[in-house]
C-alpha cells in the first residue's frame, strides 16, 4: 500500500513548476502501477500546447475553468469542475486556462517525473524500474 500527500511531493524533484503551470507528481513509475498520477495548477491568462505522443492523458477539472481546444478539429470545449477531457487519441492541444484551473491528471505509460515539454508539446516516452524490482 502507498499513503502519499502533496505535501510529501512539495519541493521535491516531482514536483515541477514551469512559467505556465505547476504539476506535482504524486505516483509514478518507480511505484510500479502502471500509471503515473498528479496534480496540476495551470495558471490564469497562460496558454500551453501539448501533444502526448507516446502517453495517454485522462484530466480531471477540480477547481476553476479553462478553454480546451483539439488543434486537428478546431474543436474547442470549456472544462468546468467535474469535467474531464480523455487525451486518448494523442490529440495536439492547447489549454487556456480562465481562472487558476486545478486538475488531477493520469498518465499511461505513466512518467518517471523527469520528464518536459519539447519544442512541439511532447514528454519523451522514458522508463524506469519500479522500486521493487531494483
Amino acid at each position: 500500500m502507498i499513503v502519499r500527500s502533496l505535501d510529501d511531493v512539495n519541493d521535491t524533484d516531482a514536483d515541477i513548476k514551469t512559467e505556465t503551470w505547476r504539476s506535482r507528481r504524486v505516483v509514478l513509475a518507480r511505484d510500479g502501477v502502471g500509471f503515473s498520477f498528479h496534480e496540476t495548477v495551470l495558471y490564469a491568462g497562460t496558454e500551453t500546447r501539448m501533444w502526448y505522443a507516446n502517453h495517454i492523458e485522462l484530466v480531471h477539472c477540480i477547481e476553476g475553468e479553462a478553454e480546451v481546444t483539439n488543434e486537428e478539429t478546431g474543436e474547442t470545449h470549456l472544462i468546468t469542475p467535474g469535467t474531464l477531457y480523455l487525451l486518448d487519441g494523442h490529440e495536439h492541444h492547447t489549454v487556456r486556462p480562465k481562472t487558476d484551473f486545478r486538475v488531477l491528471c493520469v498518465f499511461n505509460p505513466p512518467v518517471t517525473g523527469r520528464e518536459v515539454h519539447d519544442e512541439n508539446g511532447v514528454y519523451p516516452l522514458l522508463h524506469e524500474e519500479p522500486a521493487a524490482q531494483r
